[in-house]
C-alpha cells in the first residue's frame, strides 16, 4: 500500500500525511510561537477538524485565541479587525487554517502585525515590498483544508479593496509560511461542490503556469504533474469525498499549482478575478467557468504545447482539440456550470467594466498573448453564451 506520509523541504517545510494535525502544537513551538492567533472562516470555526486543531495546540501549552471574520472573497477590513485581535492579545505568530480565504487573511495579519504603512502600500507592484519592516512579520504556520489554492506555500494573500471593487495581492518574501501542515484527512468533509472548484483552481494554477511564456522549466515539469494528479484523482474525490488517496493526492496538486505558478499565470486569472471582486463568485468555480473560453482564444499560441501537454497526459487525442474536449468533459462530470450566468453574470451590461479590470489585472501580463478589452469582452460573450 502506498504511503501518502513525507516530510518535504521545499519550498518551505512540509508535514505532509494523514493524521499530522497531531503535530501542529511541536511545529506552532518549533517556530518560536508560545500564543498563536488561529486565523480560519466561520464556514468551519465550529467544526471538528478546527477543534481537533486547537486540541492540538492546547496539549502542547500553548494559549490560542481565534479569529474567523473571513468573507469567501476576503476584504480589507477582515484582516483590519484581524491585526486589532492580533495586537490586542499580544500574539507572536499565525496559525492559518482553512481554505485560500482563512490562508491568505491570515498571513497578511501577520505581516500587517508589525508594519505601520497601510497595506495597500505593500502591493506587489514593482519593489514596493521592500516598504515593509521585516522585524515586524510574525511567523506563520499554514494548514490548507481544501484543495485549490495552495496558498499554504505561498509568499502573498489577496485582498479585495472594497473602495474600487479590485483584488489586490500583497506580497513579501517573508510572508512565506515557516511550516506547512497537509493534513489530508481535514479535507474529507468537503461538500462535492468545494471540492470540485478547489480542484478546478489547483488545475488552472498549474495550465497557466505551464502554457506562460517565461522560462522556467522547473515550473513547467510540476505544473505537468499536478494536472495529471487532477486529471486521475478529482474526480473520485468528488464522487467519494473519503477516498484519502484522491484527497492526498488533490491535496498534492494544489500545492504543486503554487509553486507552479511562479512561472507566471494569465487571462483565465485576469477574467476569474473581477468576476470574482464584482460578483462575489468563488474563486476557483469562476476559473473552471472560464477556462475554456480563454483556452480556445489563446490557441494560436498554445497549439503546439497543448499537443504535448495531451501527449504527456496520455489522452484519446493528443491534439489541441483534444485537450478541449477533456477540460470540457472534466468539468461536466464535477458539476462546474457551462457559463458565466452560474456567476451571476446575466447579462452584458458590466462586460465593459469587466474587460477594463481584467487587462490590468496582475495576472494578464503572463497570458500566452497580449490581451485586449476587445479580446477580453469576446471571451466574456463566449462564456455568457456557454457556447
Amino acid at each position: 500500500m502506498t504511503s501518502f506520509t513525507a516530510n518535504w523541504s521545499y519550498p518551505t517545510q512540509i508535514h505532509f500525511g494523514p493524521g499530522r494535525i497531531a503535530e501542529l502544537g511541536d511545529v506552532c513551538k518549533a517556530a518560536g510561537m508560545s500564543k498563536p492567533l488561529l486565523v480560519t472562516d466561520p464556514g468551519i470555526v465550529d467544526l471538528p477538524i478546527t477543534k481537533a486543531a486547537l486540541a492540538a495546540l492546547e496539549k502542547a501549552g500553548l494559549t490560542t485565541a481565534v479569529y474567523s471574520d473571513v468573507r469567501p472573497n476576503p476584504v480589507a477590513s477582515n484582516v483590519t479587525a484581524g491585526v486589532d485581535t492580533y495586537r490586542s492579545g499580544s500574539h507572536d505568530g499565525v496559525v492559518a487554517f482553512g481554505g485560500g480565504s482563512a490562508l491568505d487573511v491570515g498571513k497578511v495579519i501577520a505581516f500587517m502585525s508589525g508594519q505601520t504603512r497601510p497595506m495597500w502600500d505593500f502591493e506587489d507592484i514593482g519593489d514596493w515590498w521592500t516598504r515593509a519592516n521585516p522585524d515586524g512579520i510574525a511567523p506563520i504556520i499554514a494548514v490548507p483544508t481544501t484543495s485549490g489554492t495552495g496558498s499554504e506555500v505561498g509568499r502573498a494573500g489577496v485582498i479585495t479593496n472594497e473602495e474600487t471593487h479590485t483584488k489586490k495581492v500583497i506580497f513579501h518574501p517573508q510572508m512565506m509560511p515557516k511550516a506547512v501542515i497537509c493534513d489530508p484527512e481535514l479535507t474529507i468533509g468537503l461538500p462535492p461542490a468545494i471540492t470540485a472548484g478547489t480542484g478546478m483552481d489547483a488545475f488552472a494554477h498549474c495550465l497557466e503556469a505551464y502554457c506562460a511564456p517565461s522560462y522556467h522549466p522547473m515550473s513547467e515539469g510540476i505544473a505537468v504533474e499536478g494536472m495529471r494528479l487532477v486529471k486521475e484523482h478529482l474526480a473520485t474525490a468528488v464522487r467519494d469525498g473519503s477516498n484519502i488517496e484522491a484527497r492526498s493526492a488533490m491535496m498534492s496538486a494544489a500545492a504543486m499549482g503554487a509553486v507552479a505558478f511562479q512561472k507566471g499565470l494569465g487571462g483565465i486569472h485576469a477574467v476569474s478575478h473581477p468576476i470574482g471582486a464584482l460578483y462575489d463568485a468563488p474563486h476557483g468555480l469562476t476559473n473552471a467557468v472560464v477556462m475554456p473560453y480563454m483556452l480556445r482564444h489563446n490557441r494560436d499560441v498554445i497549439e503546439t504545447r497543448i499537443e504535448r501537454l495531451a501527449a504527456w497526459l496520455q489522452l484519446p487525442e493528443a491534439s489541441f482539440d483534444g485537450f478541449l474536449q477533456f477540460v470540457l468533459d472534466l468539468r461536466e462530470e464535477v458539476g462546474i456550470p457551462a457559463g458565466i450566468k452560474a456567476l451571476g453574470v446575466t447579462d452584458d451590461s458590466r462586460f465593459d467594466t469587466l474587460a477594463a479590470m481584467s487587462v490590468v489585472d496582475p495576472t494578464a501580463s503572463g497570458n500566452p498573448k497580449k490581451l485586449s478589452e476587445t479580446d477580453i469582452k469576446s471571451v466574456l460573450r463566449a462564456a455568457l453564451d456557454g457556447s
